[in-house]
C-alpha cells in the first residue's frame, strides 16, 4: 500500500481534534486467591472483601496529538498494556474517560480478536469486519493482506496450528489493511522473526510519514528512539514522565537497572523533575477544555494543499484553548502540499465571536525568500504570540497561499479554525478587547 493511499485516508479525518484524549482514568482489578472466593464475594455483606484490589492505572491523563508517534515504556506491571486496552475499547475504566477521534486499529496481546478454530482466511474476514471493513472491501484487500503476511500456504489452516510469529504476521497485515487513522501496538512485534520485524518497522515508518497517529508499547528502547516523536514513562499505574524519546530512555534505564534499594529514590526524583512538573501543569492548570470546539468552521480550497490540526499550544507544547492574559503561546498548524507550490505564504487572523477582526500575521508579502514546496512535503507552521486579549471567546483563521503555475492564489483557508477562551483576570483597570499595555501615571498639574 502506497503512502498516497494513507495520505488520502488522513485528509478525510477531522483534523481540529487531538487523536486521543485520556482524561483522569483509573482502573483496578479484583484478585481472588481461590475461585470460590469470587462466588463468596458476590453474596457477602462483609466490608472486608474476599479479594485483593490491584490498581493498574491511577488517574492517568494524556493527550496524543494527530500525526504524533508516541512510545510508552515502563517496567512490567506498570499499566502500559491496560492503558492500550482501554484506548482500544477492550476494557472500560473505573472512572475518567477516553476519546478516540478517527478509525483505529489495534495490535494487542497475541491472538486477540482471532477465533482459534477458524482458518486464517476466515479470521481475516472476522477481524477486518470488527475493524470496520465491509466484505467487498476485504475482498479487494485480501491479496495485499496475504502478500504482506507471506502466509499463502497456511491461510486455509486453523490458526490454532499457527506459531506465534504467524499470528503476528496475520494480525499486523489485517491491521494495516484498514487504512487506520490511529495505529495502536502492544509489543506485538517482539515475537516476529527479524526479517518480518524489519518489514513491519519500514511500514510503520511509511505510515508515520503519511500522517497516521501511532501509539505503541515496547521494551525495545532503540525502537522507541528510532520511531517516536515523543515518549512516556510509566510505573505503578502512573505516568512518571512525558518527554523526548532520549530523555525517556535514559530515565527508563535509571529506573529499571538500578539496585532495588535505590529505585524508590530514583522514582521520586523523576516525579519531582522540572520536566515532570511541566507535564503535571498540562492537566492541573486550566489550559484546555476537551469539549470546546468551533462549530462555525468553514473551509475554502484544500485540493492543492491541506491545512491540518490547527491548534494553540503553551510554551512547553501542551494543547491549550483556555488562555491566560499575559502568557506566551504558539498558534500552530501543519500543511501538506498536494501539488508543487512556489513562494508560499502562511497567515493567521484573530477575531471576536461577533466576527470583528482584531489582528493577525502573515509571511512578508515582499520577501524574496518565500519558500517553495514539492508534492508530498509536510511542514509545521508556528506563530508565537503573547496573549494581550481581554477575557472572552475568540476565533482564529488559518491560511496558506502561493504560486501555482506562476499565478498566486489561495490554496487552503480555514475560517474559525480554532475557538479559544481568554480566562477572566482580576485586573479591572483595562478595558476594551486588547490590552495595549498603556502605562498610567500622574503628577501635580502645576508641574505638568
Amino acid at each position: 500500500m502506497s503512502s498516497n493511499a494513507y495520505t488520502s485516508a488522513i485528509v478525510k479525518q477531522n483534523d481540529d481534534k487531538p487523536a486521543i484524549v485520556i482524561n483522569n482514568i483509573s482502573k483496578s482489578f479484583s484478585i481472588f486467591k481461590r475461585p470460590v472466593d469470587k462466588l463468596l464475594q458476590m453474596f457477602s455483606m462483609r466490608e472486608k472483601p474476599y479479594c485483593e484490589i490491584f490498581i493498574a492505572l491511577n488517574q492517568v491523563s494524556l493527550i496524543i496529538n494527530r500525526y504524533e508517534t508516541v512510545g510508552i515504556v515502563g517496567p512490567n506491571g506498570s499499566g502500559k498494556s491496560t492503558l492500550l486496552q482501554i484506548i482500544a475499547g477492550l476494557l472500560q475504566p473505573n472512572n475518567g474517560y477516553v476519546k478516540v477521534n478517527g478509525r483505529s486499529a489495534a495490535l494487542l496481546e497475541l491472538g486477540a480478536g482471532f477465533n482459534p478454530e477458524f482458518t486464517g482466511r476466515e479470521n481475516i474476514y472476522l477481524n477486518a469486519a470488527i475493524l470496520g471493513l465491509t466484505q467487498r472491501e476485504i475482498d479487494e484487500r485480501l491479496s495485499h493482506i496475504l502478500d504482506f503476511s507471506g502466509l499463502h500456504n497456511f491461510i486455509d489452516r486453523a490458526v490454532n496450528t499457527y506459531s506465534s510469529g504467524m499470528y503476528v504476521r496475520l494480525a499486523f497485515s489485517i491491521a494495516l489493511s484498514v487504512n487506520p487513522d490511529i495505529l495502536i501496538i502492544d509489543e506485538a512485534l517482539a515475537v516476529g522473526d527479524n526479517g518480518f520485524q524489519r518489514k513491519c518497522i519500514a511500514r510503520i515508518e511509511e505510515m508515520r510519514d503519511a500522517g497516521v497517529t501511532i501509539l505503541f508499547v515496547s521494551h525495545a528502547i532503540d525502537m522507541i528512539t528510532q520511531l517516536c516523536d515523543r515518549a512516556v514513562l510509566m510505573d505503578r499505574g502512573e505516568i512518571l514522565l512525558d518527554g523526548t524519546p532520549k530523555d525517556i530512555a535514559s530515565n527508563y534505564y535509571r529506573l529499571t537497572q538500578a539496585p532495588i534499594i535505590d529505585r524508590e529514590h530514583i522514582r521520586a526524583e523523576i516525579l519531582s523533575s522540572d520536566k515532570n512538573k511541566s507535564l503535571k501543569t498540562q492537566y492541573l492548570d486550566p489550559t484546555i477544555d476537551l469539549t470546546f470546539f468551533t462549530e462555525s468552521r468553514v473551509e475554502h480550497g484544500g485540493n492543492l494543499a491541506k491545512i491540518s490540526n490547527p491548534r494553540i499550544e503553551t510554551s512547553n507544547g501542551c494543547p491549550a484553548n483556555l488562555l491566560t492574559h499575559g502568557k506566551s503561546y504558539v498558534l500552530r498548524y501543519e500543511v501538506t502540499f498536494l501539488t508543487p507550490c512556489q513562494k508560499v505564504r502562511f497567515a493567521t487572523l484573530f477575531k471576536t465571536k461577533s466576527g470583528v477582526e482584531i489582528g493577525g500575521r502573515a509571511t512578508n508579502r515582499l520577501s524574496d525568500n518565500l519558500p517553495d514546496f514539492n508534492i508530498g512535503e509536510r511542514i509545521s507552521v508556528l506563530f508565537n504570540f503573547t496573549c494581550r486579549l481581554m477575557p472572552g471567546i475568540y476565533f482564529a483563521n488559518a491560511g496558506v497561499n502561493g504560486l501555482i503555475n506562476g499565478v498566486r492564489q489561495p490554496i487552503h483557508r480555514i475560517l474559525d479554525a480554532m475557538m479559544f477562551q481568554v480566562l477572566p483576570n482580576h485586573d479591572d483597570s483595562i478595558s476594551g478587547i486588547v490590552d495595549l499595555n498603556i502605562k498610567s501615571s500622574y503628577c501635580s498639574a502645576d508641574k505638568a
